[in-house]
């Protein structure tokens, strides 16, 4: 058997891979990634303040994919032929494979005119400390922080980090006694941002930032960045700084890969996470536009869970029995303040909103956890 492939090293695929030794020892697992790593996406919030270094989220995976008996090859996919079970890589390689699980990520939307005017805190590493740099050195003016969602995918938006990210700044710049220096400002299209967390969410968050004195501009259609401007169609947003996260779409490389996409360019998947049309291929995570409620959330929690009931329901069809794993609708978040933060937990049945001191040194904990366990 040619065995199992994952594409891309991304949350989804190492807790894939963990499931997948779990239930089976032999079974051959190949990676396809550019690099042999994980970056830690969660933290790059705290580069800009000089809490987290960049390098300290750039996790090395050799050790894990050795302990857990894993083939990995260096590349990028870019196609795929008779009906998923070969995939093409930039690097002229054809690689066969038994079963798929695409957990690829995603991508931002940079169509906007003049967006190159603003920096994405979710580009990675270097685009955190590109944040961190430009925030050292200014000593007063104006920061503008907004996101925008997929107009043909509302769901495919990622709002979290922005509002952690104008938190965490907003505190640093508290605790520097930097804070009168500068005048903040959020911006959205959306009149009530951040809905998946829940509409307790939203209006808490709001009033947070009417009590920091953070003005916002929101329900108005973006229009295009400058050098130091914001242009909405309800007005312009003078900036000296701007940090902005686009709506998501799918990877690149699925788009003429003749997988079923949805309308915001992400790979269809059925309830049990399969692709429909390809037999035994699997997506989770960003890459994937997945059967659920609206708020279903695009973060590291759920590429998770929908790498471990992936990896149990491809296990389950290479055996011959129908795929019966489901993963949970679940979002569970604290949005970190680095004073303290908020809890947001909600599935289909329940909500839950806290607030406490408490959550910032949480988070950072969970951080260690997650990493220390894959360095092993």
């Amino acid at each position: 058997m040619s065995g199992i492939t994952l594409v891309g090293s991304s949350f989804g695929a190492v807790s894939a891979i963990r499931a997948l030794r779990k239930r089976d020892a032999r079974v051959p697992i190949n990676v396809l990634a550019p690099k042999p790593e994980l970056i830690y996406n969660a933290s790059l919030i705290w580069v800009p303040t000089g809490l987290r270094r960049g390098n300290a989220l750039r996790v090395p995976l050799q050790d894990f994919f050795a302990r857990h008996n894993v083939r990995f090859i260096a590349g990028r996919a870019c196609g795929l032929e008779e009906a998923g079970r070969r995939i093409l890589t930039d690097a002229g390689q054809t690689l066969e494979n038994a079963g798929l699980i695409i957990a690829s990520g995603a991508r931002h939307i940079k169509k906007l005119p003049g967006i190159e005017h603003a920096l994405t805190i979710c580009d990675g590493i270097e685009a955190a400390e590109a944040i961190q740099a430009r925030l050292q050195g200014m000593s007063g003016g104006t920061i503008a922080f907004g996101f925008a969602g997929n107009p043909n995918e509302p769901a495919a938006v990622r709002g979290g980090p922005m509002f952690e990210l104008l938190f965490g700044i907003e505190t640093w710049l508290r605790r520097t006694r930097q804070r009168g220096n500068f005048r903040l400002v959020f911006f959205s299209p959306a009149a009530t941002p951040g809905e998946r967390l829940g509409a307790r969410a939203v209006a808490g968050l709001l009033a947070t930032m009417q009590r920091r004195g953070i003005e916002t501009h929101l329900g108005h259609k973006l229009v295009r960045f400058e050098e130091r401007a914001v242009h909405t169609e309800g007005g312009s947003i003078s900036a000296d700084l701007i940090l902005f996260m686009p709506g998501l779409t799918g990877p690149a490389w699925v788009q003429d890969s003749g997988l079923p996409l949805s309308p915001g360019g992400f790979v269809r998947a059925d309830a049990q996470l399969r692709v429909p049309g390809c037999a035994r291929c699997y997506v989770v995570g960003d890459a994937g536009s997945h059967a659920g409620p609206d708020w279903m959330p695009k973060q590291a929690h759920m590429a998770d869970l929908q790498g471990a009931a992936a990896a149990a329901n491809l296990l389950d069809e290479l055996a011959g029995k129908a795929p019966t794993q489901i993963a949970p609708a679940e979002l569970v978040c604290i949005v970190d303040s680095l004073d303290g933060g908020t809890l947001v937990y909600r599935t289909e049945t329940r909500s839950l909103l806290l607030r406490s001191r408490l959550f910032h040194p949480a988070k950072r904990w969970f951080e260690r956890r997650y990493i220390a366990a894959l360095r092993g």
